[in-house]
């Protein structure tokens, strides 16, 4: 055994054990202490005294003293393999009672003294240097040891007594560099263990007389065999003629073989005659010629050969007589990997082979080409080889009827649905196609009867709708592809098991968990889902099924767009329905605006509000057109700021209301009982007061359209408005004024009435205060000189 490959197997029963102690422990109670590969050069101190697993493997520990542990009581695994201890007193684990796994391998270890306190389930003493067995009498009172590691450069019987009477479930022996020279074939005779590995010298010839034929195992190793000579492989080969004493011997694993390829057939022969009934060989190294011979079929108790990883120099012979050896052997399982094989022959007659596995070789289309006699055969692995159309292998399948199992991964298979020959062999349930070139088309042509089918790792774009239905199909894998949708259950309707992730599924269908009513298992995540409305309905959807059914829930299922979103979580998404309906929000929307406005009209009319929006609208038009008018010009012709005209009847709303709330803010106001001349006629009074006058304030009421002097003031108002090309009539609105009752001889007041805004006369006094302050914004202008008074003559 290589340094490399007896440190996997090493680690890998460290593992083991360790995993199982940890099943035992309770969480609370463990305490994992990992300070391998730290540089240590003596056990530190700073442990917890509630350390339950110390590992301090591959560090330069010399020494193992009593204090170093003492304190650590509830020490059940201690792993200081890989240092430099060259000497142990047992003794030092007095203290540590619970101790059940001391790793003490790949050490200087050259004497150990022993305790009769210490009871372990594993002691690991290999790969040290230990000229004798390390067995100390000691060793007999472990009555739950389960692995016993020694190492030794001899044997003799008598050391193994101590442990005659122990089962072990497992004893590793590696075999010291001088193993040899002074051997006793009888040294192993005591053993009592199920499974025994030996490992021999590296790099020694095989010229060992040890017998290994230990009457109580099970399973038997051994590893590091050279026979590259006659001499080496003859010793061998008495080594395994010797297993026929052992019937109870079932498996036989043989490690780092280097030989030739007329011993390596030899020793296959000497094994295919014994009771054993699976037999394993790993990691071989052939080289020389192969003399053509019969191989004898008859006569065999075995069941499986695994032949794993075989390197040739050179072949100077035909390879097909290898090929046909393995072909005929009447076994039922047959495992050729890794062996650089490219190319295997049919059997020559029925074969009952069930299992043939011949991944990772070289293999391409030919294999099995219209091969009639694998009736029987059940399960077939050409993984990883050199097919390359699928088709080929579709033929060759049909000539299986029994075959139920078919592993074709890690190929080029492609295939073209024109080619025609879609007909598999009805009998198959489980497909592996995964990693190949595959694309679409490959749903046209699939095994009728197929339960479990692998298509991850393909050039699958989108699974066709007018595919044949798989209705036996229950587990489907097609990760790793580029398809874009979630696809539904229509011609999968058994579909029990979905994998889907890593594809291009951004939108995933809502209807999904509806069409596909039997699955119970789903892993879609790793895909690039865009989190929008579309996703909500399949959110809600998958809220609806058992948390059980999603695997890898919540933390493969991400939000890759938009932006905004990006690495959130599916389950941190949320997005209300309203932004989702278009009819609802369109609804919504309408049914808001609609009580807003019913609202504000509501307000409106309760607190009056269009009367002062008017009233605010009049004040800004007046004060836009007081700017617009040179202030030079008008304070220049101006005596009065306003001329007023009203019906006698209203005098008395005059004289209290309107005046003293004008006059009181210095507004000059002419009205015919002040300020008429005397002397000249009323019309040219009217006239002169009116162009004297900045503007022109029209009370009107039902009373006024009965006052003939009315009409021809606003007559002359009006006549004035136009001449000057400016906009100086003001009318307020005292009490209503039907238009039907305004004579046709008024037509100028009607017009301006439909025409011109007007100010009305508010009831209520809380408005009064900004009616007041509007009609005075609209004639505030300043007068350069002051009026002269005018004495008026009654009307």
């Amino acid at each position: 055994m290589t340094k490399e490959n007896s440190n996997i197997f090493q680690f890998a029963i460290i593992f083991i054990l360790i995993l199982e102690i940890r099943i035992q422990l309770s969480d609370e109670s463990e305490v994992l202490v990992d300070r391998s590969k730290s540089g240590l050069t003596h056990v530190p101190k700073d442990l917890s005294l509630k350390t339950t697993v110390l590992d301090l493997s591959q560090n330069y520990i010399s020494e193992l003293r009593t204090s170093d542990i003492l304190s650590l009581s509830k020490l059940k695994v201690l792993i200081i393999s890989h240092n430099s201890i060259q000497y142990l007193d047992v003794s030092v684990f007095k203290f540590n009672q619970e101790l059940e796994y001391l790793d003490l391998s790949h050490n200087k270890l050259e004497k150990i003294s022993c305790h009769p306190t210490l009871n372990l389930k594993h002691l690991d003493l290999s790969f040290n240097a230990f000229s004798a067995l390390p067995i100390c009498r000691e060793f007999g009172n472990m009555s739950q040891l389960e692995f016993l590691g020694l190492s030794a450069t001899h044997l003799e019987k008598s050391s193994v007594l101590p442990i005659a009477y122990l089962h072990i479930d497992k004893v590793l022996l590696v075999l010291g560099d001088s193993y040899g020279e002074r051997e006793d074939p009888e040294g192993l005779q005591e053993l009592n263990t199920q499974s025994l590995h030996i490992v021999y010298p590296t790099g020694k010839e095989f010229l060992f007389i040890l017998d290994v034929s230990v009457s109580t195992a099970v399973n038997l190793e051994l590893s590091n065999i050279r026979c590259v000579l006659d001499k080496g492989c003859n010793h061998f080969q008495n080594v395994l003629l010797k297993l026929q004493k052992n019937s109870k011997l079932s498996n036989l694993t043989l490690n780092n073989i280097e030989t030739t390829w007329n011993c390596f057939f030899t020793i296959l022969q000497v094994v295919w005659h014994t009771s054993i009934k699976y037999f394993s060989i790993s990691n071989v190294k052939l080289q020389g010629q192969l003399e053509f011979r019969c191989f004898d079929y008859s006569n065999t108790s075995l069941k499986a050969l695994t032949i794993y990883q075989v390197v040739s120099d050179v072949f100077g012979f035909p390879q097909s007589y290898i090929y046909t050896i393995f072909s005929n052997m009447n076994i039922q399982y047959l495992t050729v990997s890794a062996t650089h094989m490219v190319h295997m022959v049919c059997p020559s007659q029925i074969s009952p082979f069930l299992y043939l596995d011949f991944s990772n070789n070289a293999l391409t289309d030919m294999v099995f080409k219209n091969c009639t006699n694998l009736t029987n055969l059940n399960t077939l692995s050409l993984q990883r080889n050199q097919l390359k159309e699928l088709v080929n292998v579709i033929h060759m399948t049909k000539e299986m009827p029994s075959l139920q199992q078919l592993d074709v991964s890690q190929n080029t298979l492609r295939y073209d649905e024109n080619e025609g020959g879609c007909s598999w062999t009805r009998s198959l349930l489980s497909l592996n196609l995964s990693s190949n070139i595959l694309t679409d088309s490959v749903f046209r042509c699939l095994p009728p009867r197929v339960k479990v089918l692998d298509l991850h790792n393909n050039g699958i774009r989108s699974i066709p709708k007018d595919v044949a239905r798989l209705e036996a199909l229950q587990e489907l894998n097609v990760a790793s592809n580029s398809l874009a949708r979630l696809p539904g259950c229509g011609t999968f309707s058994g579909l029990a098991i979905l994998i889907i992730d890593y594809n291009s599924i951004s939108n995933p269908s809502a209807d999904f968990f509806q069409s596909c009513q039997k699955i119970r298992s789903l892993k879609a995540g790793n895909n690039p889902f865009q989190c929008t409305c579309e996703l909500r309905d399949f959110m809600q959807s998958l809220g609806q099924v058992p948390s059980e059914v999603v695997e890898a829930w919540p933390d493969s299922y991400k939000c890759e767009y938009p932006e905004s979103y990006k690495g959130t979580l599916l389950k941190d998404f949320h997005v209300s329905q309203l932004s989702c309906n278009t009819a609802l929000l369109i609804v919504t929307i309408g049914v808001t605006g609609l009580v807003l406005a019913l609202t504000v009209t509501g307000l409106c009319i309760y607190f009056d509000l269009p009367w002062y929006l008017r009233m605010l609208c009049q004040w800004t038009q007046t004060r836009r057109r007081a700017r617009n008018v040179p202030l030079e010009e008008l304070q220049r012709t101006l005596q009065f700021h306003a001329f007023i005209s009203y019906s006698g009847h209203d005098s008395a709303w005059v004289k209290s209301e309107l005046i003293p709330n004008l006059e009181k803010e210095d507004i000059r106001i002419c009205l015919h009982e002040r300020n008429f001349v005397p002397g000249k006629s009323i019309m040219e009074n009217i006239i002169n007061c009116i162009e004297k006058s900045y503007k022109s304030i029209f009370v009107l009421s039902p009373n006024f359209v009965q006052s003939e002097w009315c009409h021809y003031e606003l007559y002359f108002a009006h006549h004035n408005l136009f001449h000057e090309g400016s906009d100086n009539l003001i009318l307020i609105l005292l009490d209503p004024i039907p238009q039907y009752s305004i004579p046709n001889s008024y037509h100028k007041l009607k017009a301006l009435m439909a025409q011109r805004t007007y100010l009305e006369w508010p009831r209520e006094k809380s408005k009064h205060g900004l009616f007041w302050a509007n009609l005075r914004a609209s004639i505030n202008i300043k007068l350069m000189e002051k009026a002269k008074e005018i004495s008026c003559t009654q009307i």
